[in-house]
């Protein structure tokens, strides 16, 4: 239920007077150097989760004695009972490992070397678990994506755009494939696209039975190259990729099965159709039969199908379509059972994402979930018990709970319902799960437990971190709803000074991001961003966040409110929020800014432009200028083709709207950005010097999106803080 305008802020007085008072005056105000350079908000987690075969333990990365070592913890007590990799001993300083599937093996990794968001590369070690003797691959050199088979004899990976195979026990190579050069051919990995925005890096699966390679080849010689200078030396250097902008074409993709026994490589017929995507490729129980994913260039037909990896053979099982767009991150849950006859998969067909039960034909058993609400993800699948696990809104969009259910839909059942955020990791029997709590007040609780729920241990309680935090003086996040134009209800927070003074008038910076399924109004921890917001707090700004329509965790018509005309609601919306605040008597309405970074940078660009008779200020980190230089995928998904929607892409661009601008605008781009471009503020710059606009800007040489590494941080936060103070 939406409360009145009047009765919510009396709400939010009332309560921001009650926390300002308990708080006291004796406490530490939140500084730079606490946020940027001490660390002193950092939480403590458990990381390198490994669940064993037996049971009966899992392993875990951590480090000892200055060097990394992986450990195995007993289920029963959640206590520590040996290690099983120790890199002191292996003289290896490695970062990641995995096992093979009985346990014999491990496969570690050291130097690893980002490329892009998830792609990277590294010098990989076999370790046999009964002597402890390592075997290094490719002598040291750096490659990727190296994987285990599930038969324990061989290990597959990528290097130089080609899949490699090594036998474990004669050290003998072979190479899978030829043809992969830079820039043009791509084997078993993805190309920047496809890493990006369908969120995948390896592009190969080994067989059930260990026998066959799947694996996924990109053609980009035909896709147009993006330069980058490096900045540094005397002539700076040229750094070329394929990067397709909205409209251009795409790598043609194909889905190939290598098997080791003949050595031949037989191609999946996927159709006729190259201007295609192929985001997944699943082996099902059958070690012949593979699965995947085929998406139509506009992304409003997703096929799924079922192949012969002997003939290459494809069959149509689901395919599913939609007036705007089918989400791939919506459709990615998909498991097939032991039995061989069927399988689960998510979809939001029905208006919210929920689980449904398949045959092996793709006649539909059953809707399993149902109801207003999304299941955020599937996390567990007992098979004998016939039970599901996964996270959902069921209670709240802004909450995180967990569930069981029934296979047939019957016996749900909550199994963590503190209101916040549970991330689960279950074992792959689905007996035990290890849950990661946290609030908007309470940093990161990590807790080992049986599958009915009952608690077995307390692995992380971060209660050194909340010791320190009783030391500050943290303003709460006060989470409210309020009536967009449309009388849609949209979700806020606010933060404000911890010595809040009702007879004051305060400035107000909205934080905003607002893309497609995105959140940021949600009741878990916050990192070193929301920190910063604090630090803003004890200087005497209110600091306010909304998530506008198009956003995500409220159902698809929510989420699909703005196809085909990104930034017009979004924008609508954030004005109706800054509105909002500027009516509170506590708000000085000549002193509202807003900020965002990448999409939340269009957003505050957008916002400063058209909304200049509520917005005095804007910085714009990294952001998109116009949609016509953003790739392929994200961008056609929600606004077609520049071809097919012109309007769409140009009428909402801030470059359309630089004669509007009228207050302060800072605009921030590391030029060595690979995802939104330099090239976005670039065009923008020209476009508000043409329009005789005084304004800001700073850029940070060769810094990719995140505008991180050296001092970069530090400088960004430091910069856009001044700013802020100066301006608003």
């Amino acid at each position: 239920m939406i409360k009145s305008w009047k009765v919510l802020c009396l709400a939010l007085v009332f309560a921001l007077g009650l926390s300002s008072i308990s708080q006291g005056q004796a406490l530490k105000k939140v500084t730079m150097e606490d946020v940027f350079k001490n660390g002193s908000f950092t939480q403590k987690t458990v990381s390198g989760i490994n669940w064993m075969k037996d049971g009966q333990f899992y392993s875990s990365l951590v480090e000892k004695n200055g060097a990394p070592a992986v450990v195995k913890i007993n289920l029963a007590t959640g206590e520590e009972a040996g290690i099983l990799l120790d890199g002191s001993a292996l003289g290896v300083d490695f970062s990641s490992y995995s096992f093979n599937t009985d346990e014999s093996k491990a496969l570690i990794a050291a130097e690893v070397e980002s490329i892009y968001r998830r792609s990277s590369k590294g010098i990989f070690y076999v370790v046999d678990m009964a002597t402890g003797q390592k075997q290094q691959l490719m002598n040291g050199e750096k490659i990727s994506y190296a994987t285990l088979s599930p038969d324990n004899d061989k290990v597959a990976f990528v290097k130089d755009n080609n899949i490699f195979l090594v036998d474990l026990s004669t050290n003998k190579l072979t190479q899978v494939t030829a043809e992969g050069e830079w820039n043009k051919i791509i084997n078993g990995a993805a190309d920047w696209v496809y890493e990006e925005e369908f969120s995948m890096a390896q592009a190969f699966k080994w067989s059930p039975d260990g026998k066959k390679i799947a694996f996924i080849r990109f053609d980009e010689s035909q896709v147009p190259e993006f330069n980058m200078q490096i900045w540094g030396t005397l002539y700076p250097k040229d750094y070329k990729f394929k990067y397709p902008k909205a409209g251009e074409k795409n790598s043609v993709v194909s889905i190939h099965v290598y098997d080791l026994a003949s050595g031949k490589t037989q191609k999946v017929d996927a159709g006729t159709e190259t201007d295609i995507y192929l985001p997944r490729i699943y082996w099902t129980k059958d070690a012949n039969t593979l699965a995947f994913i085929r998406l139509n260039r506009l992304q409003n037909q997703l096929d799924l199908f079922h192949a012969d990896a002997s003939t290459g053979a494809s069959k149509l099982i689901i395919s599913e379509t939609s007036k705007t767009y089918v989400d791939m991150e919506y459709n990615d849950d998909l498991q097939y059972l032991s039995d061989g006859k069927t399988f689960i998969r998510t979809s939001e067909q029905d208006g919210f994402k929920h689980i449904y039960h398949y045959n092996l034909d793709g006649s539909l058993i059953r809707q399993i979930t149902t109801g207003n609400w999304e299941v955020t993800a599937m996390v567990g699948l007992d098979e004998k018990a016939k039970k599901i696990y996964y996270i959902s809104t069921e209670a709240s969009p802004l909450e995180r709970n967990f569930y069981v259910i029934n296979l047939d839909g019957k016996g749900k059942k909550t199994l963590a319902p503190a209101k916040g955020t549970h991330a689960i990791n279950m074992s792959s029997d689905s007996k035990f799960y290890i849950d990661y709590y946290s609030t908007a007040d309470t940093p990161v609780k990590v807790t080992l437990h049986e599958a009915s729920g009952k608690e077995i241990k307390v692995l992380e309680d971060n209660q050194a971190l909340k010791d320190k935090l009783a030391d500050y003086a943290l303003a709460k996040k006060e989470f409210f709803t309020f009536p967009t134009v449309d009388g849609t209800a949209l979700n806020g927070y606010i933060i404000k000074p911890a010595d809040f003074d009702l007879n004051k008038k305060y400035p107000v910076l909205m934080y905003v991001y607002g893309g497609p399924g995105s959140q940021n109004v949600l009741n878990s921890w916050g990192g070193m961003r929301d920190f910063w917001h604090q630090q803003l707090a004890s200087e005497g700004f209110i600091v306010a966040c909304v998530d506008n329509r198009g956003t995500g965790a409220r159902g698809r018509d929510f989420k699909h409110a703005t196809y085909a005309n990104l930034g017009k609601l979004e924008v609508i919306d954030q004005i109706e929020g800054a509105k909002f605040f500027a009516k509170m008597p506590f708000v000085d309405p000549a002193r509202i800014g807003i900020w965002g970074w990448s999409y939340g940078g269009y957003m505050s660009s957008l916002s400063l432009m058209i909304g200049n008779d509520i917005f005095k200020t804007a910085i714009a980190v990294a952001p998109v200028t116009t949609w016509r230089y953003y790739d392929t995928v994200y961008t056609e998904r929600y606004l077609q083709t520049p071809q097919l929607n012109a309007a769409g892409y140009d009428d909402n661009s801030p470059i359309t709207h630089v004669n509007k601008l009228k207050g302060n605008f800072l605009l921030i781009h590391g030029t060595g950005d690979d995802n939104v471009h330099f090239q976005n503020s670039v065009d923008l710059v020209n476009a508000l010097i043409t329009a005789d606009k005084q304004f800001d800007s700073f850029y940070y040489p060769n810094k990719a999106h995140s505008i991180s590494g050296g001092n970069a941080t530090w400088h960004i936060y430091t910069q856009m803080t001044n700013y802020l103070k100066e301006k608003l």
